[in-house]
């Protein structure tokens, strides 16, 4: 803490701040030009984000399903519905349902007014001396065989249930507090017991426990779907199957009549992901020509803290909207890589067949120069082509090979990642360090600038303290020295 001007009445503080003010401005201009690269850096990032966001939807339009899904429509849709992979082969097929697949479902004959009270109150046989019981059933197909219930003299009817669901073992037990019964079905559809003639798909073999004590009885029994394929009679375990790259999905019986589904290409679909995929690279067409005809306005720099305090949110708001506008005009990155991916569209694709080109499927680029390449589409002919011929629509989007046979949209990703990959050596990315790209290697430099600035100001100011420190001294002796003689004056 100093304190000035005691002897020369001077305001030592004032002068040294206006001092030091005149001596900052080389600091501020140069925190200043800090703040307008990380602005160019978080300008060139939001670039590189829209550019990823297209590259991640051109998956998409790399893929059959894009152009070649198909559309599945039935005559009775409350009977049987179907879905269809891009495979599956256009036309009507005919299916009769007869019976659907069903579980089988056991419930106890004895009514049980509360499952909580320990078995061991319940059973008029005693529990073996050590407590425990063994009960056991029996079911088939994946995940069968014999399963065991270790049942203690504690356990509850409630217990018994939980071991029971919690086995893999395609049942599952609970307890209906309406009737007070116990039920337990397959947690699956259709017959898997094939011995014999086949049997119950839960058997429980005699077992005291589920026979006796639980009195279980078979109540349905479990069936598989029966329908017939434009005339040929098939079964299923489940209430679908596939067939052709066609799965049917059995709802109910079709009483004696057969539901007509017919499958076509899903036009509509693939019309959608191609107009969406336009819709985003018209957009990071948008970001990036707009960033070049942005007006630079010159006059605005970025505030100082000490021109902040004395302006408004909205008066900072609107100055540095000015301030950032402009700052990527005339990069040659941005401009080069528009440049190659509106190039991207122009050249024709060998696919083999008569869609060679975009043009063809109505589509191109816009001829206005302010557009800067937006693609412009004709949804009529698209819908056509889509129609007509999706398999070379997919082939013109669509291609990995090299050369004259590589799709539109592998050209497309070859240029957005090499321009990503420029936009990066530039300005980096969120988990980049400051010496991994150009602007941060300025960054960079510029906090080695204004860290050593900083310390010669600190001796700068002190220089002025002590100088006007020893000015201070030197009045004060004067002014001792005028005191002496004039009490000597005053004594002759």
């Amino acid at each position: 803490m100093r304190i000035g001007g005691l002897a020369s009445g001077i305001n030592t503080d004032e002068i040294i701040e206006k001092l030091m003010t005149a001596e900052r401005m080389p600091l501020e201009r140069m925190e200043q030009d800090k703040t307008t690269l990380e602005w160019k850096r978080d300008g060139f990032r939001d670039i590189n984000k829209a550019l990823l966001e297209l590259d991640n939807m051109m998956l998409d339009m790399k893929l059959s399903k894009t152009y070649n899904s198909k559309t599945v429509t039935s005559s009775m849709e409350g009977a049987v519905t179907a879905t269809a992979t891009t495979s599956a082969a256009n036309g009507a097929y005919k299916i009769e349902v007869t019976e659907l697949a069903t579980s089988e479902m056991n419930v106890s004959k004895k009514e049980f007014e509360d499952i909580n009270t320990p078995i061991s109150e319940l059973v008029d046989d005693e529990f073996p001396e050590d407590g425990k019981y063994t009960a056991s059933f029996t079911t088939y197909g994946e995940n069968g065989g014999n399963h065991e219930i270790v049942i203690d003299k504690n356990d509850t009817i409630k217990d018994v249930l939980k071991q029971i669901n919690d086995k893999d073992n395609n049942v599952r037990a609970f307890y209906d507090e309406q009737s007070g019964k116990i039920i337990m079905e397959t947690t699956r559809t259709g017959k898997y017991n094939t011995e014999g003639d086949g049997g119950p798909e839960i058997n429980f073999d005699n077992d005291s426990f589920f026979t006796s004590f639980l009195e279980m009885s078979n109540e349905v029994e479990a069936q598989d779907a029966v329908f017939s394929y434009n005339g040929l009679e098939l079964t299923s375990k489940n209430n679908s199957y596939t067939l052709n790259d066609i799965t049917f999905n059995f709802n109910s019986t079709t009483d004696g009549k057969s539901a007509t589904l017919t499958v076509n290409n899903d036009t509509d679909a693939a019309f959608d992901s191609i107009m969406a995929f336009v819709d985003k690279y018209n957009e990071v067409v948008e970001v990036m020509n707009g960033s070049q005809r942005e007006e630079k306005h010159r006059d605005f720099h970025p505030l100082t803290e000490a021109q902040k305090e004395e302006m408004t949110e909205k008066e900072i708001e609107l100055w540095e909207e000015k301030a950032k506008s402009g700052l990527l005009r005339g990069d040659t990155t941005i401009t080069s890589g528009l440049f190659s991916m509106r190039n991207s569209w122009y050249s024709k694709v060998k696919t083999g067949g008569e869609i060679t080109s975009l043009t063809q499927i109505g589509i191109e680029t816009s001829s206005a120069y302010m557009d800067g390449g937006k693609l412009i589409v004709d949804e009529d002919k698209l819908r056509t082509a889509l129609k007509d011929d999706p398999e070379g629509v997919q082939k013109l989007f669509s291609n990995s090979d090299d050369k004259d046979s590589r799709g539109l949209v592998n050209r497309l990703e070859d240029s957005i990642e090499a321009t990503m990959k420029s936009i990066e050596r530039k300005a980096g990315k969120s988990t980049s360090t400051l010496e991994n790209y150009t602007l941060g290697k300025q960054m960079k430099d510029l906090n080695t600038r204004i860290s050593d600035f900083e310390d010669r100001l600190v001796r700068i100011e002190t220089r002025y303290w002590n100088q006007f420190s020893a000015m201070e001294k030197a009045v004060q002796r004067a002014n001792q020295q005028s005191d002496y003689l004039m009490s000597q004056f005053g004594n002759m």
